[in-house]
């Protein structure tokens, strides 16, 4: 259990870093300086957001 949680966390941190890290950049040049752990709340909603809008429907 504690191994399935630990792999759970770590696939998710990667799947949503390309997120993450787009939007530190782009609120890096808007002037707001925030980290990753600042940023992954909002790079957790964009990446449900293009998971969504991707998937395919019936």
């Amino acid at each position: 259990m504690i191994k399935l949680l630990l792999s759970f966390a770590v696939v998710f941190l990667v799947a949503t870093f390309p997120a993450t890290w787009l939007l530190m950049l782009f609120m890096g040049n808007v002037g707001l300086a925030v980290g990753y752990w600042g940023a992954l709340p909002l790079g957790i909603l964009v990446s449900a957001l293009l998971g969504s809008a991707s998937a395919s429907t019936y």
